[in-house]
C-alpha cells in the first residue's frame, strides 16, 4: 500500500489514453456505479468524448484504484463519477483526486451531483449544496457547488 506522498494522479483526454487503460477505468465506474450499487443507467453517456473532458485516475500495485471525471459545463466545471475501488477504500484516494480536479478548475465554479449521503465528505473540500435533492438513478443526489475564492 502506497503512502499519500507516493500517490501519483495520473491524467488523460480520452483520445490519448492507452485503450487498456481506458477500459480498466470504465470497467472500475461499471463495477461500482452499476453492479455494487445495483443501478442500472447508462455509465457510457458519451462525456468522455468531449474536448475537454479530462479522466483522472490513481493506480496501486498495477491497478486501477480510483478515478474520476471533469468535465466542463459551459463557464463552469463539472466532477462526476468519483470511485475507488472495494479494496482499496479508505486510503483517501478520491480525496487525492477530487484536490488535484479541484486544482485543475482553478478560476471556475465547479459543479457536481452528490450522492446525498456523501454532501457531507464533499463539504469537506468546501462544496455546499445548491439546490433540492432529486433522485437519480433510485439514489437520492443533491447538487452542490464550489465558488473558488469564495
Amino acid at each position: 500500500m502506497s503512502s499519500p506522498s507516493e500517490i501519483s494522479v495520473r491524467a488523460s483526454h480520452v483520445r490519448d489514453m492507452d485503450p487498456a487503460v481506458l477500459y480498466r477505468l470504465l470497467r472500475l465506474r461499471v463495477d461500482v456505479f452499476v453492479v455494487e450499487q445495483t443501478c442500472a443507467y447508462p455509465e457510457l453517456d458519451g462525456r468522455e468524448l468531449e474536448e475537454d473532458a479530462v479522466l483522472l485516475w490513481i493506480e496501486q500495485d498495477g491497478e486501477l484504484a480510483a478515478t474520476i471525471r471533469l468535465l466542463q459545463d459551459g463557464l463552469d466545471a463539472r466532477i462526476g463519477r468519483v470511485a475507488t475501488s472495494a479494496a482499496q477504500r479508505g486510503q483517501g484516494l478520491a480525496a487525492t483526486l477530487m484536490r488535484e480536479a479541484i486544482s485543475r478548475s482553478s478560476g471556475q465554479v465547479i459543479r457536481l451531483d452528490a450522492q446525498s449521503h456523501l454532501a457531507h465528505w464533499y463539504g469537506g473540500f468546501g462544496f455546499q449544496q445548491d439546490g433540492p435533492e432529486f433522485l437519480e438513478d433510485g439514489i437520492p443526489h443533491v447538487p452542490m457547488v464550489y465558488a473558488q475564492g469564495s
